[in-house]
């Protein structure tokens, strides 16, 4: 995953990126990504790294003192 470049989004405006709020919060992440021209992205977490960190992190079982 990237950093969110907040000076170069507010700059977007300067790229010919014209949108209307209801338009610019309307849109995904991966399309602002690609309409702001952005290349490192990374792939989305796949089962297998999900099921790696669900081992190395397993939930616990709650106890009376929990709530």
């Amino acid at each position: 995953m990237i950093g969110l470049d907040w000076s170069g989004l507010m700059s977007a405006g300067l790229h010919g990126l014209r949108l209307t709020p209801r338009e610019f919060w309307a849109l995904t992440p991966i399309e602002l990504q690609i309409m702001l021209g952005l290349t490192k992205v990374s792939a989305p977490m796949g089962r297998g790294r999900l099921d790696e960190l669900l081992a190395a992190f397993p939930d616990k079982a709650k106890d009376v003192n929990d709530g």
